[in-house]
């Protein structure tokens, strides 16, 4: 039987004027903030609250997710390097971002916001956040798929991408589809579980789903994708899989806590 693997070699810049380049992983940042920004305010218009709060509360997230995004790569990574260059870690053009410490970046970036802005508590804000940031997550790994980075190990079902600009020569299993159909399932789960269920969900409820789920798919995918820096080399699990559990397990207790508050609001 003739395999179906796909020849991948698609140009990560979409076009450049001089030194200026637009690259599709830029892209798709930017289309990350933008709708998520339009899914926020939506939903707090629907909530009733004022939509200034939603300016600042992507501002706390643009820098919360940037930042944590550019430091957990360095220092989950690649620490001895960035350790001993400081200075590079601020060359975030030179691309390097892991998804972890972007969440972790988010969740801090929240609590501040909480404290200095929300009229709302911290798992009421995150219930909503955590929507677009699925969408986000399923755009990020679109960014990766058109940077021909970030993909498995090699395989001969029929699926497999064959990145030609890596210099690969065998097909790959293309674990940023994988993860991005994960995360946007996942987004459409939440979505259809905030417009119908709304205000009758604990806070808190929709945050567990979201941990759980996300790192859940993430920890699996992992298995069947290449190591991302030398030191993984010869690990149980690698460093994606490490930061996942911790993650997995705040989200079994946030949802513990959740519906134990709700338990108590019914009289159960």
């Amino acid at each position: 039987m003739e395999l179906l693997q796909v020849v991948w070699q698609a140009d990560p810049e979409i076009f450049s004027i001089g030194p200026l380049s637009i690259r599709w992983y830029g892209l798709f940042w930017a289309l990350s903030f933008y709708i998520g920004y339009e899914i926020i305010s939506r939903m707090y218009k629907r909530d009733g609250v004022a939509r200034q709060e939603v300016d600042k509360l992507f501002i706390y997230m643009a820098i919360g997710s940037i930042v944590g995004a550019r430091l957990g790569h360095c220092f989950f990574y690649d620490f001895n390097y960035y350790i001993s260059n400081p200075f590079e870690i601020l060359m975030i053009w030179q691309g390097g971002l892991a998804s972890h410490g972007g969440a972790i970046g988010i969740v801090l970036a929240l609590y501040y916001f909480r404290k200095k802005v929300s009229s709302k508590s911290y798992l009421w804000v995150l219930d909503r956040v955590v929507i677009p940031v699925s969408l986000a997550a399923f755009f990020i790994r679109m960014g990766n798929l058109m940077n021909s980075e970030i993909y498995g190990h090699e395989t001969s079902l029929p699926w497999g991408f064959i990145f030609l600009l890596r210099g690969e020569e065998v097909a790959k299993h293309p674990t940023q589809i994988y993860e991005g159909l994960g995360y946007i399932i996942l987004f459409a789960s939440l979505l259809i579980l905030y417009i119908k269920k709304g205000k009758k969900l604990p806070d808190g409820f929709l945050t567990g789903i979201f941990a759980i789920s996300m790192f859940v798919i993430r920890f699996l995918i992992e298995f069947v994708k290449e190591v991302q820096s030398p030191f993984e080399e010869g690990m149980l699990l690698n460093m994606g899989q490490i930061l996942s559990i911790p993650a997995i397990i705040a989200g079994v207790l946030i949802l513990m806590y959740s519906l134990k508050n709700k338990k108590k609001e019914t009289g159960g």
